[in-house]
């Protein structure tokens, strides 16, 4: 498999741009790709479509139903339980695992990253819909948290991401989480991955919490992989 999973679509200079020389690596070479808009609540899908064909420069074909037999399937960020929620009522879901496993290569972010995972139990967005179920594509063994960051407000007493993920960790002992922070990206390539951007990742397992450098988080792919 060949996945590029994006942590987030804005950067500080711009949509996309931050992002751009590892998106362009990735797609070299991509005649057809297809794009799902599901997760945008606010904005219309052609709209959306529009607007990452700009940033970009893909030539993405709009998916409804059909997903074709593209290069590339795009997965735009958004509300992950809508994304789901759409993916699965059109049966798309097993359609984009197989062609995924079969060679063709995912590009996703924010949500379109958590569509990716065992299931989307780990996003940060509301369930503003009933998905039917959480269990998604399962391209990786493990779960990400994209947008991921760690602050406590003053005067604030609710939970922290840390915390949170935490009891993921704690509930799912078997199933570990990578927050993935603004401006970071994950590729993987069969049973490799590469860990990039400008902020260290953090990986939750059990009761432990511990930074995620390129080198390690490999070694804990392979890991993953083999239980």
């Amino acid at each position: 498999m060949e996945l590029l999973l994006l942590s987030s679509s804005r950067t500080p200079a711009g949509y996309f741009t931050d992002y751009l020389p590892e998106i362009r690596d990735f797609t070299r070479g991509i005649k057809r790709a297809a794009f799902i808009p599901f997760a945008a609540v606010g904005l219309p899908w052609s709209k959306y479509a529009a607007r990452v064909r700009e940033a970009t420069g893909l030539a993405l074909d709009l998916v409804d139903r059909d997903l074709g037999n593209p290069d590339l399937i795009v997965v735009g960020g958004g509300n992950t339980f809508q994304l789901l929620r759409e993916c699965r009522t059109r049966g798309l879901l097993s359609k984009m695992a197989r062609q995924v496993r079969s060679g063709t290569k995912y590009l996703g972010w924010s949500a379109g990253a958590n569509l990716a995972c065992p299931t989307i139990r780990t996003t940060n967005d509301m369930p503003i819909v009933d998905p039917g179920s959480l269990d998604a594509l399962g391209l990786l063994p493990f779960q990400l948290n994209p947008h991921y960051l760690n602050v406590s407000l003053p005067g604030h007493h609710g939970e922290t991401r840390d915390q949170r993920l935490a009891e993921f960790a704690r509930a799912n002992p078997r199933l570990r989480v990578l927050g993935l922070p603004e401006g970071d990206w994950l590729r993987v390539s069969g049973t490799r991955a590469m860990l990039g951007g400008p902020q260290p990742a953090i990986w939750f397992h059990g009761k432990r919490r511990f930074s995620a450098t390129t080198r390690r988080f490999s070694v804990l792919i392979r890991r993953v992989k083999k239980r």
